[in-house]
C-alpha cells in the first residue's frame, strides 16, 4: 500500500511539473510558447534518458573497479541483487562519505560509493546502503528524478530565454499575457524546484524501505545514515552547480544548511528517515 501511494504521488507531482513547464510556455509566448517548451522538454529529457549516468560520475571523478581489485564490493553487491543485471561498480576519490545510484534502467546502472563511506561504515553498513542504491535502481527512481531535475532545469532557461529573448510580439493576439510571463518568470522556476524536491523525498523513502527489505537489516541502514550524517556535517561538498543539480542521486543530502536553507534540500530529515527504519525493525 505504501508502494503505490507513493508511486501515485510521484505521477502526481511529475504531472504537475509537466502541466507547470507547459503552462509556462503559455504564459511566456502562448502557442508558440507551448510548442517551443514541448520541443525543448523532450529534448532535455532525451539527453538525460541516455547520459544521465555518464554526467554523473564524472562530476564525482568515479573510476571503475575491477573484482580483481574490489573483490568485497562485487560480493556484497551481487549477492544482493540475485538474479537481476550486476550494475557497474566505481569508486569515487571524494572524502565525504556517501554514495548514489545511477543509469536509466537496471541493465545499464551503475552503483558508486566514495572514499569516505568505506572509511567509516562497518560492512554490515556499507551492505545496507548498497541495498537503498539498488533499490533507487529497480524502483526506476534514477530516471524519474532525472527528469523530475530536467523539467525543472528545463523550466528556468526557458523563463531566462523568455527575459532575453522575448517569444512573441506585440502584434500577436495568441501571445502570452505580459503579467503572467512576468508570475512565471519569477515564481516558475521556486515552483518547479520544490515539486522536483519533493519527489526526491518521496523516493528516499521509499528507497529506505525498499533497501530494507531486499538486506532484511533495517537498523544497519540507520546506522549508516547516522554515520553518513555525521560526516557530510564535517566534510560538505562545495556548492559546485555541477553537483548541486545531482545531489538527488546521493543516499544523503551532501551540503550543509540550516533554517529555511533545509526547504530546498533534496533529501528528508535523516532523523525522519532512522525513526521510520527503527520503526519498520520493530515491525510497526
Amino acid at each position: 500500500m505504501y508502494r503505490l501511494r507513493n508511486g501515485l504521488k510521484t505521477a502526481i507531482l511529475l504531472g504537475g511539473l509537466t502541466a507547470l513547464f507547459l503552462a509556462a510556455g503559455a504564459a511566456l509566448g502562448g502557442r508558440r510558447g507551448v510548442v517551443i517548451a514541448f520541443f525543448l522538454s523532450v529534448a532535455m529529457n532525451a539527453g538525460t534518458y541516455f547520459w544521465s549516468d555518464k554526467l554523473a560520475l564524472r562530476v564525482m571523478a568515479a573510476r571503475p573497479v575491477s573484482e580483481a581489485e574490489a573483490p568485497w564490493f562485487y560480493s556484497m553487491v551481487r549477492e544482493l541483487v540475485g538474479n537481476r543485471p550486476m550494475p557497474r561498480l566505481y569508486i569515487s576519490p571524494v572524502a565525504q562519505p556517501n554514495a548514489f545510484a545511477t543509469g536509466r534502467n537496471p541493465e545499464h546502472a551503475a552503483v558508486c560509493v566514495t572514499e569516505g563511506i568505506l572509511q567509516v561504515l562497518e560492512p554490515r553498513e556499507l551492505r545496507a546502503v548498497l541495498g537503498h542504491e539498488l533499490s533507487h535502481v529497480y524502483n526506476r527512481d534514477i530516471l524519474i528524478s532525472s527528469i523530475a531535475a530536467t523539467l525543472a532545469g528545463a523550466l528556468t532557461t526557458l523563463a531566462h530565454l523568455a527575459y532575453l529573448l522575448p517569444f512573441g510580439s506585440s502584434s500577436d493576439d495568441d501571445d502570452g499575457s505580459p503579467l503572467g510571463a512576468l508570475l512565471m518568470l519569477i515564481l516558475g522556476p521556486l515552483a518547479a524546484g520544490l515539486i522536483q524536491l519533493a519527489i526526491s523525498r518521496s523516493r528516499e523513502y521509499q528507497a529506505d524501505a525498499s533497501g530494507a527489505e531486499l538486506t532484511g537489516d533495517p537498523l544497519a541502514l540507520a546506522s549508516a545514515l547516522e554515520k553518513i550524517e555525521r560526516g557530510t556535517q564535517v566534510a560538505p561538498l562545495p556548492p559546485d552547480p555541477s553537483i548541486t543539480s545531482r545531489a538527488h542521486l546521493m543516499i544523503a543530502n551532501p551540503f550543509t544548511g540550516a533554517g529555511l536553507a533545509t526547504l530546498f534540500r533534496t533529501h528528508p530529515p535523516t532523523s525522519d528517515r532512522i525513526r521510520r527504519l527503527r520503526q519498520m525493525a520493530m515491525g510497526r
